[in-house]
């Protein structure tokens, strides 16, 4: 079996993820929406992609590429969401038999607000409702992706429908995440300000001597073993670093200059443990995870910087 790689990626395998790159922000939209973080989503697309590497050879029709795709990751989502406990109860409502109601497909206009709403259904039922109503699977297609049968995919669709057309009007969040402690507060506002001063040794020193980092597509190894600040001190644009949050979640967001405004071009998860911080994940590769925030997912912690439109 092929392992996973650590360090730099070899060039075989970022030749791949260029091969992929036309369906990366349709199954990150997926898999964003199925775990209901744009950044635990990208964390998931990452393991989909390398999990299809190490299985490629299995594919025996190209054109088989992106539905294919879509199955893994619609299986790692699962897995996600029964690590965090959310999918027994939905399954325990679950039966394929289940009568089915009448409910109308939603229209073009209508899928981005559906989107941003099956986050209030069981797996199931947003797995389906994505596939179909949003990505335009079949619903054929969409039973061979959740592995199920036509008539379950109709069934889960009637009743994740029917709530979606139930829920109270106005917009409904991500869930509320706890407020950072102080002192990981205080840590990470450290970590910004010397970042921003290019104070590498300083940086270096509020990390774990085991400090893992992941730059999405690039690397995935210790943070001392990486060329990750040298690659950030010789960037010719003027960019800035600011303490944010991204669905609910607190967030380091980089940002360049653009005339008289910055922009936010990636988010960084910084991750800490016992007073350290212990992992670094970078994605500076994702545009799509920024790409289609808006000001209710995505805003600074402070107001020193303006942000500019996306």
């Amino acid at each position: 079996m092929t392992e996973r790689p650590t360090g730099l990626f070899d060039a075989r395998y970022r030749a791949f993820l260029q091969t992929v790159s036309d369906v990366r922000a349709q199954l990150h939209r997926y898999c964003a929406r199925m775990t209901g973080s744009r950044l635990d989503g990208e964390d998931l697309m990452q393991e989909v992609l390398f999990e299809a590497y190490t299985k490629i050879e299995t594919l025996d029709d190209a054109h088989r590429l992106k539905p294919w795709l879509f199955r893994i990751a619609h299986n790692r989502c699962i897995d996600f969401l029964r690590r965090r406990e959310a999918r027994e109860h939905a399954e325990g409502a679950y039966s394929d038999d289940i009568g089915v109601v009448t409910a109308e497909p939603a229209t073009t206009d209508a899928r981005r607000a559906i989107e941003r709403l099956v986050g209030s259904l069981p797996p199931k039922e947003r797995a389906c409702v994505l596939l179909k109503d949003v990505f335009d699977y079949s619903l054929e297609e969409t039973a061979e992706l959740v592995d199920s049968t036509v008539g379950g995919v109709k069934s889960a669709l009637s009743r994740g429908r029917a709530k979606l057309a139930d829920l109270p009007a106005g917009p409904i969040g991500e869930p509320s995440r706890p407020p950072l402690d102080p002192d990981t507060a205080r840590l990470l506002q450290r970590y910004v300000d010397l970042f921003n001063r290019h104070d590498w040794d300083g940086v270096r020193g509020l990390t774990s001597a085991d400090a893992r980092l992941r730059v999405a597509d690039c690397f995935d190894g210790l943070l001392r073993s990486s060329p990750y600040f040298f690659e950030y001190e010789r960037n010719p644009e003027t960019w800035t670093m600011e303490f944010g949050e991204i669905d609910g979640e607190p967030i380091l967001l980089v940002l360049f200059q653009r005339g008289v405004q910055w922009q936010v071009a990636w988010p960084v998860r910084v991750h800490v443990a016992d007073g350290v911080i212990d992992r670094i994940e970078d994605y500076y590769a994702c545009p799509w995870v920024i790409g289609d925030s808006s000001e209710s997912d995505l805003k600074l912690m402070t107001e020193s910087v303006a942000l500019g439109g996306g």
